[in-house]
């Protein structure tokens, strides 16, 4: 009847597991019991849970990346503590079992769950508002993709609770993640939770491409998009071109693992190199589906707080465009060392430096950018400006890794770890750090508190410094990755600095959690009335803080590159004469019922409750049909409506 499902899934024997789940189990209960108390479900439903509007999902996307940057902050710090302590004789406080599930569910919680939706949560709230648009193509779809991404998140989490999670890494790689080496769940949750997120992910991907290419406001040609348009047109059609490879490659692994066949089993005859090859194909432009939002967010930042036009607005299109290309030649190099050959090692090696060349160029454009301008060091700014100092080193350790001889010693080192952190905290975090707080008072109506956010940045940076420079030095004095512990006492002080750098960024965390909630309390008094707190230079910048649900009562005419600043030196905006009515798509529980029904179905196939699969496959079929023969209709914004609201924001920005 439950399939594999019985009372020995709960870890009753380990007690650090069963406090997390105690902990975790409380603190939800208390949430809901809080919510029912105050009686907010009928806004939540309302307002959020069945919002189709892409501001909303957008926000809900940042929301679930920082809970979840949170959870896998957890995870790294219970790691950093282990190796401080686990050297010599000792064995630390984590079984070797335990401790591969906490770096697996690490790698897996801040790829998957926190960088990705950070950055498709900043495009999905950014995007159409520069555009100059009412909303992305498909709303009722984006809704979909947002609760597929949250379904996966909570099928990673349930593995706490219930059963375990991979002990593989976090891309799983056979034969370690065959049925012979992993019999256990384990696997399973990590396969069902990332392909149920990745077709969420896939269909964000569809529909921002979409909108990009066919819903830009009037006179807005291609070559008069803001860069972070452009970035995010690249990283969209990257994820539409990398990952059908994920879902393909990891629906091989599952028929591996529950129908016997041999994908990847060399004594089946299959190959576990074509994993390899697969998973990297997806794995490296990933890497830059991350990392082009950020420099897209980057652009914003710098142009705007240095007071002048992007420099170089063209080569950094172009530049974009090259890595976007460039980012498929170049999977390779994650195994030089595994008998590709000196010709294979020699081209992938060449393609991985020249890859170097278009983001190198981006950065000189950010400096000379920043060159001469009347540069305003709020706190987006020492984000982006910490942003190119990490992100440089890490690109230069990137190109020595690049060499196929010095990949042959560092590789499966700490240093490569080092160098992985070195890109995606000083890039994606930074970069999506530096987009929140840029992006805040347009979501909320109201700026950050800004010592708490100097604070958290500085203790970002310098932890980040503490946490990983050591981790170089170890990495280079042959320490591998993925140990538990380790006999080299001459390693330990260095991981002991690391795990000194590592409660630096969790003081930054919570100084982040302190900002909001401060930021909440004094909400009146940090109110941004104008809606351009920052004299911004893009059209989201001229709409209401928050902007209306059809974000533009009258679409803008755009006839050069920074739209808004051009208007802006034109004089004060007036009312428009006349006002057309606007159809606004009404909300739909279509997503969240879907993703329920998601749930059900993967933990169903988790533990081979064959009957809940077949119920939860077929209602979540009938909800997608339900929803689509519906005739939902729209809800119409009177023309009188509009003007009356334009009126009252006009007078906000222009009281005299």
């Amino acid at each position: 009847m439950l399939g594999k499902l019985s009372w020995s899934a709960i870890p009753f024997d380990q007690p650090i597991p069963m406090a997390a789940s105690l902990f975790i189990t409380v603190g939800v209960f208390s949430l809901l019991g809080l919510v029912t108390w105050k009686k907010w479900w009928p806004y939540l439903w309302r307002e959020w849970l069945t919002s189709v509007d892409h501001k909303r999902i957008g926000v809900m996307y940042v929301m679930l990346a920082l809970v979840l940057l949170l959870r896998g902050f957890i995870d790294a710090i219970m790691m950093r503590s282990q190796l401080a302590i686990a050297a010599g004789g000792a064995q630390g406080y984590l079984p070797p079992e335990h401790y591969n599930q906490i770096f697996s569910a690490h790698g897996t919680i801040m790829i998957f769950f926190m960088a990705m939706p950070l950055m498709v949560g900043l495009m999905n709230f950014v995007v159409p508002l520069q555009l100059g648009v009412r909303d992305v193509a498909f709303p009722v779809l984006n809704a979909i993709s947002f609760w597929l991404t949250a379904s996966g998140a909570l099928l990673v989490n349930i593995s706490l609770v219930v059963g375990e999670f991979a002990r593989t890494g976090w891309l799983a790689y056979p034969p370690l993640s065959e049925l012979q080496f992993s019999p256990g769940v384990g696997v399973d949750y990590y396969l069902w939770a990332l392909e149920i997120s990745g077709i969420g992910t896939l269909l964000a991907g569809i529909n921002l491409v979409t909108t990009i290419l066919k819903m830009r406001a009037p006179g807005m040609s291609y070559m008069r998009m803001p860069v972070f348009c452009w970035t995010a047109l690249a990283a969209n059609m990257l994820i539409v071109a990398a990952f059908p490879i994920l879902t393909a490659t990891f629906g091989m692994l599952l028929l591996d693992r529950y129908v016997g066949m041999h994908f990847f089993t060399n004594d089946g005859g299959g190959n576990m190199m074509l994993y390899i090859n697969l998973i990297w194909a997806w794995g490296h432009p990933e890497v830059y589906i991350l990392i082009l939002p950020a420099f897209g967010v980057f652009s914003e930042v710098i142009a705007t707080f240095s007071g002048k036009e992007l420099f170089g607005y063209r080569s950094m299109v172009l530049a974009t465009l090259a890595i976007c290309v460039l980012s498929f030649t170049v999977w390779l190099h994650h195994f030089f060392t595994m008998g590709a050959g000196a010709n294979v090692n020699a081209f992938f090696g060449i393609m991985s430096m020249i890859i170097a060349i278009p983001t190198g160029a981006k950065v000189f454009n950010w400096l000379f950018t920043l060159y001469q301008g009347r540069v305003r060091f709020e706190v987006p700014v020492l984000w982006a400006i910490g942003f190119m100092v990490t992100f440089v080193i890490g690109g230069l350790t990137g190109v020595l890794l690049a060499v196929p001889p010095a990949d042959f010693v560092l590789h499966n080192s700490l240093f490569l770890v080092a160098h992985f952190h070195n890109v995606i905290i000083g890039g994606v975090v930074f970069g999506g750090m530096a987009g929140y707080t840029y992006w805040f008072p347009k979501a909320f109506g109201f700026t950050l508190e800004e010592r708490l956010g100097a604070v958290s940045f500085w203790c970002w940076l310098i932890g980040f410094y503490l946490a990983f420079m050591p981790l170089y030095m170890v990495g280079l004095m042959g320490m591998t990755r993925r140990m538990q512990h380790y006999a080299d006492l001459s390693w330990q002080p260095y991981l002991i600095v690391a795990e000194v750098g590592a409660v630096v960024i969790l003081c930054g965390i919570i100084a982040t959690i302190a900002q909001l909630v401060v930021s909440i309390r004094r909400r009146e008094s940090r109110r941004d009335r104008s809606g351009d707190p920052w004299n911004g230079r893009t059209l989201e910048w001229s709409t209401a803080s928050p902007p209306p649900a059809y974000n533009f009562a009258v679409l803008p005419q755009v006839e050069s590159l920074d739209a808004f600043w051009v208007m802006k030196q034109r004089g004060p905006m007036v009312p428009a004469q006349h006002y057309e009515p606007i159809e606004v798509p009404r909300n739909s529980p279509n997503g969240f019922v879907t993703a329920f029904f998601a749930v059900v179905t993967g933990f169903a196939l988790i533990w081979h409750i064959w009957w809940m699969a077949i119920v939860g496959l077929f209602c979540a079929a009938l909800t997608l049909l339900a929803f689509g023969w519906i005739e939902r209709g729209e809800d119409e914004v009177s023309g009188e409506q509009l003007a009356e609201a334009e009126r009252a924001r006009l007078r906000e920005v222009s009281p005299a």
